[in-house]
């Protein structure tokens, strides 16, 4: 079940406002629960969480900021 544009950019705002700041804050309960580890690995782990959060919604995002493709070209506001 393919998902529209339309929906792709609901559910990719959704994702941003909610999951994000959400994921963010049980990444960093998870890491407060650990003893301090060097600032290397910290950093390291918080990187690798930072990008592993994005990827089962890659398709999604994919095709978010471009131009709606069903839309025609009389809709799309350009020349205004």
């Amino acid at each position: 079940m393919a998902l529209s544009y339309k929906a792709r950019r609901r559910w990719s705002l959704v994702i941003l406002l909610v999951g994000l700041p959400a994921y963010i804050v049980a990444a960093v309960a998870v890491m407060s629960t650990l003893d301090r580890p060097p600032l290397w690995l910290e950093l390291f782990v918080y990187i690798a969480l930072g990008v592993v959060w994005a990827l089962p919604f890659k398709f999604v995002f994919r095709g978010v900021g471009k131009a709606d493709p069903n839309a025609s070209d009389d809709t799309t506001g350009e020349g205004r």
